[in-house]
């Protein structure tokens, strides 16, 4: 695949993925005889992995050195599972402070909406006594 077409599947930008590849986030993508980029399918299964987690707000540099150890082989398991299982204790805590939020959100939302509907009664009152 193109450049252009897997910007295009992914919605990621042509500039994002050259960068992605500069960083090493993305190992060397082959070029054809014209020096034109030639994604393999093992290229684009790890684009979409690094999409899922940066969209879950894994940092890149976690990422970056989670693709440097793939690419020594079988003896970096072990590391790698280690970052993962990192990476995924921060998200956990980032789930549970999001749901903290929410949770605060929705009890200021019930506050305002028992407020208004207070206020409603009033004014309903107000309209019938002043008829």
């Amino acid at each position: 695949m193109k450049i252009k077409e897997v910007s295009e599947k992914y919605g990621i930008s042509k500039d994002t993925l050259r960068y992605y590849e500069k960083i090493g986030l993305i190992p060397r993508v082959k070029r054809n005889k014209n020096g034109v980029r030639e994604y393999t399918e093992a290229d684009c299964k790890l684009i979409e992995l690094i999409k899922c987690m940066r969209s879950a707000g894994v940092e890149i540099e976690a990422l970056v050195k989670y693709v440097k150890l793939l690419q020594e082989g079988d003896s970096t398991i072990e590391a790698r599972k280690k970052i993962l299982i990192e990476q995924r204790e921060k998200l956990i805590a980032n789930l549970e402070a999001i749901q903290k939020a929410i949770d605060k959100l929705n009890f200021k939302i019930e506050s305002y909406e028992s407020l208004l509907l207070s206020l409603e009664r009033e004014f309903k009152k107000e309209k019938i006594t002043s008829k």
